[in-house]
């Protein structure tokens, strides 16, 4: 694994709330390397994020800078921020997004024309087991189904970053675990480098490297020599 990259140096975001600033962020360093699965993880408040936002192009920094497979995505202007998000990063929320009124193969199709190294989207969908469901309207499918789906949207795109964001925060214990199966799977078959925001610290034994953050700023980095898979993590 080549360490950094992804680098954050001395990053700091600060808000303006009317008159007053809020300090969202600060002084936040540390770097994933390519294809890790990292855990982010703390208290809800801590800055998770924020932090993610940033790295997903959605949000600026107030300080500091963000490197991204050698580019500076910390000094883009809004033209290619949105050729970042549109190509390079896949986004996964606690909330699927999905467009109600699109079957799971129609919302996976319109994520895979964003990008111009897109995978075959009936393939992504059949890749995580929901090749039978491809004419269903969200409404008609599961929570876990319907997460699966956000995940294939997010894949379809052939990102090189996945950003998840408390992805198993909406469901049941089991579908949880065979969702964050599907996204170390990924990771580990495409070296995709998956990072997943989550207020779940058994999730850390999934990952290669666990970043704690606490009131806007990195209490440590550490690197698990061997990651758990997730069956056999319990909670």
């Amino acid at each position: 694994m080549e360490d950094g990259f992804i680098v954050f140096e001395n990053v700091k975001k600060v808000y303006r709330a009317g008159e007053v600033p809020v300090t969202a962020l600060h002084d936040v360093s540390f770097s994933i390397g390519k294809g890790e699965i990292c855990v982010i993880v703390g208290e809800s408040g801590a800055g998770k994020t924020t932090l993610l936002n940033i790295l997903g192009g959605m949000d600026s920094l107030t300080e500091g800078r963000i490197v991204v497979g050698g580019n500076e995505i910390s000094s883009y202007g809004k033209k290619e921020l949105t050729a970042y998000r549109r190509t390079e990063v896949g986004f996964v929320f606690q909330f699927y997004n999905l467009i109600p009124n699109l079957t799971a193969l129609e919302n996976i199709e319109i994520a895979a024309k964003l990008s111009p190294n897109a995978l075959p989207p009936a393939q992504v969908l059949a890749d995580v087991g929901l090749a039978e469901r491809a004419g269903n309207f969200p409404a008609q499918l599961s929570g876990g189904e319907q997460q699966r789906v956000a995940i294939a949207r997010a894949l379809a795109k052939n990102p090189k970053l996945l950003l998840c964001d408390e992805p198993t925060g909406a469901l049941d214990y089991n579908t949880g675990k065979a969702v964050l199966k599907l996204l170390q799977d990924t990771s580990r078959s495409t070296g995709m480098t998956v990072i997943i925001i989550t207020h779940n610290k058994a999730l850390c034994a999934m990952a290669d490297r666990v970043v704690r953050v606490q009131s806007g700023t990195v209490l440590s980095v550490t690197l698990n020599e061997s990651a758990v898979p997730v069956e056999e993590i319990e909670w």
